[in-house]
């Protein structure tokens, strides 16, 4: 069985949009495409995590109701999306957990670094994520891009500790499960996410999670709300790198999701846990 996260953002969240906007206060239009996105899942019957920014809950309380009502898992993404390496935000995490918390009513036990910002910066967040309590983190990347990634990490899920991101460490509380890579002429790259499902031929999706079912590994994917719901994105003007890692095939991306969840099995991170305790208690 592999595992999915839907990062559940708005079109102001992803990091290349946020440097072309103002700090003005933005609407939310993504967070209307919910049922689309819901019914996806469940024509077939494939259970998620979504790891939604908190400030979506604040907005609209009821997207609580509608994920965890249809069978699927809540997770935590941050308040607005900011980066756990910004200077100076553990303290501004701690009280956004507890938040997130409330907003929730204790159900998050997952976390999810916006961009993949776990790195030695910000190692800090698993000790916080022990402390209230946390079950796991989906924060590292076993490749090296330019935005992030911890090419030395393990592929298979292992337990985390702030001194050691890369590999499992047996006093570990926090099960880290790294997302999908794969080898591509040569060089590891990432395979999960919706940037790389809207890019590569889909063979190479399809062999990398193969390789991973093969070893008896989760493979680990996800896609952004957004990327599901471009009938939502409004117009923005971007840099051509930008915009092609931004939206390149976007309009591509239901039917390619739609496609892989026909072919291969997925749950969330809180039923796949509950299905295999055993393993994590052994690590």
């Amino acid at each position: 069985m592999n595992i999915l996260g839907i990062d559940f953002e708005d079109w102001y969240h992803p990091e290349l949009i946020q440097k072309y906007l103002s700090d003005e206060k933005h609407e939310p239009k993504v967070i209307e495409g919910i049922e689309k996105i819901l019914e996806l899942l469940n024509k077939n019957n494939t259970k998620a995590t979504f790891f939604v920014v908190g400030e979506l809950l604040e907005y609209k309380p009821e997207l609580l109701k509608l994920i965890v009502e249809q069978g699927h898992e809540i997770a935590f993404h941050t308040m607005k999306h900011t980066r756990i390496d910004s200077i100076n935000f553990r303290e501004q995490f701690e009280n956004e957990i507890k938040k997130f918390s409330k907003l929730t009513n204790g159900k998050s036990k997952g976390f999810r670094a916006p961009s993949f910002s776990l790195n030695s910066k910000s190692s800090w967040v698993i000790d916080v994520l022990e402390k209230n309590n946390y079950l796991y983190d989906s924060s590292v990347v076993p490749a090296k891009t330019n935005m992030y990634g911890i090419p030395s990490a393990e592929k298979k899920p292992y337990k985390i500790k702030s001194e050691c991101l890369e590999k499992n460490s047996k006093d570990g509380k926090i099960i880290e499960f790294p997302l999908l890579v794969t080898k591509f002429l040569g060089k590891k790259i990432p395979a999960a996410g919706g940037f790389y499902l809207r890019t590569l031929p889909f063979r190479i999706i399809e062999n990398a999670i193969k390789s991973y079912e093969k070893e008896k590994v989760p493979a680990v994917f996800y896609i952004h709300s957004w990327e599901l719901t471009p009938e939502f994105m409004p117009k923005i003007t971007l840099s051509k790198k930008d915009h092609f890692i931004t939206f390149h095939n976007i309009q591509k991306t239901y039917d390619k999701m739609d496609r892989l969840l026909k072919k291969y099995n997925f749950t969330s991170f809180e039923r796949f846990i509950q299905d295999m305790p055993e393993k994590f208690n052994k690590m």
